[in-house]
């Protein structure tokens, strides 16, 4: 976006708010479609940043939803429920039963719990339903290898599930594409091996790459390019031997994302400039930022376009937060810093809207928008407060 539209953008929203560029996720999503091919599949997970949902490229054929409000937006959104991979470490069994009557599309087990549970839920309703089995990365999610086999082997004693292929996710910001690859081989292996001690083809394999995204590098978007080449042979070859469908968020969504914060206050203490904003780290977060000590692209506006300009002056960007951890960057340097003037904070498309501690202070969470060339700016949320009662005895 260019200086005089996010400036644009900045007078009709206010601050704090986000603006998600809708052409800018339609490009990445062609760039990750054009270098798997047409026989793999795309996911987007929609953690990552679910107010994009409701404008997804037709071109995902599937979306992961892991937890009961998610699926809620998908409801409202009138989202394809054949296309949601019900997901997620915690399901309960309202959770399923809802999930079922929505009719989504496949659920995926992280437990013998969760099978029993999708097992007899399909079968109070007389059907099956497809399953993906989740294989565990080390952490707490998924299952051991023992306990996949063991279910496959026994699958004939569950006559509610249609078990389909497995899951596979164990982390994000994965920078070395060898990595990835290295995934990959243990998962074709794990096929070929429940192929040959259980005569059981593994239909569908659906993986999280976990592709890194560079947030602080002026070449972001080369470095990501090139990362998904360094991938792209081996998924094609993958999806040549399975129904293989690559699951992603934070690659997809976070170039983007903008945060509009507005300068309220600056000062100089101990010889350090220092701004304070009307946003703070409960609502802008970036991986990998600790203490404001990287510095994100930032696009400064002018709230006087007449304000004299001089020398660059090194500042440390603070939100409204009553925590010296409140810090958004560090010695930023910009030319006469004022007073109103707006900062526009790039790449935040992905996660940093739903991870922030939104209701700490009981500020009011950010408004949020979409823009896209053809459509202009819409807002899908506008400002929350998070400073009310549903106690009638207080009377706030």
């Amino acid at each position: 976006m260019t200086d005089s539209l996010l400036k644009e953008l900045a007078s009709s929203l206010g601050t704090p708010s986000y603006v998600y560029d809708e052409d800018v996720f339609l490009q990445r999503v062609q760039l990750v479609k054009k270098e798997f091919g047409d026989k793999v599949g795309i996911c987007f997970s929609i953690k990552a940043n679910p107010f994009l949902l409701g404008s997804l490229p037709e071109c995902f054929n599937k979306i992961e939803v892991c937890s009961p409000g998610e699926l809620t937006i998908c409801e409202k959104t009138n989202t394809d429920m054949k296309k949601i991979i019900f997901s997620g470490v915690n399901k309960t069994m309202p959770d399923v039963e809802r999930a079922m009557d929505d009719g989504v599309g496949t659920f995926t087990a992280e437990s013998l719990m969760h099978v029993d549970l999708i097992n007899q839920s399909a079968c109070k309703r007389n059907i099956r339903v497809p399953v993906l089995l989740r294989l565990t990365g080390g952490s707490q999610f998924g299952m051991d290898e023992a306990d996949l086999l063991n279910i496959i082997k026994n699958r004939d004693d569950y006559k509610g599930i249609e078990i389909v292929g497995i899951h596979y996710f164990t982390g994000t910001q994965k920078r070395k594409p060898a990595a990835i690859v290295k995934e990959l081989d243990l998962v074709e292996q794990f096929a070929e091996k429940v192929k040959s001690e259980l005569d059981f083809e593994i239909k569908r394999v659906e993986y999280g790459t976990g592709l890194a995204v560079d947030y602080f590098n002026a070449e972001a978007d080369a470095l990501e390019a090139e990362r998904l080449k360094g991938v792209s042979e081996k998924i094609r070859e993958l999806g040549e031997k399975v129904e293989l469908t690559i699951e992603m968020g934070r690659f997809f969504a976070a170039p983007c994302g903008y945060y509009f914060t507005k300068v309220i206050d600056v000062k100089t203490n101990c010889g350090i400039n220092y701004a304070i904003c009307d946003g703070g780290l409960n609502q802008l977060k970036y991986d990998g930022q600790i203490q404001g000590m990287q510095i994100p692209v930032i696009t400064h506006l002018k709230a006087d376009e007449n304000t004299k300009s001089g020398e660059e002056q090194p500042w440390t960007l603070c939100g409204s937060l009553c925590t010296t951890a409140d810090v958004l960057a560090r010695n930023v340097s910009f030319n006469a810093l004022e007073q109103n003037d707006i900062l526009v904070f790039h790449r935040t498309g992905a996660y940093s809207v739903m991870e922030g501690m939104a209701v700490f202070l009981s500020r009011e969470m950010p408004k949020i928008a979409l823009y896209s060339q053809k459509d202009g700016l819409r807002v899908i949320r506008d400002f929350i407060c998070s400073d009310k009662f549903n106690t009638p005895d207080l009377n706030i």
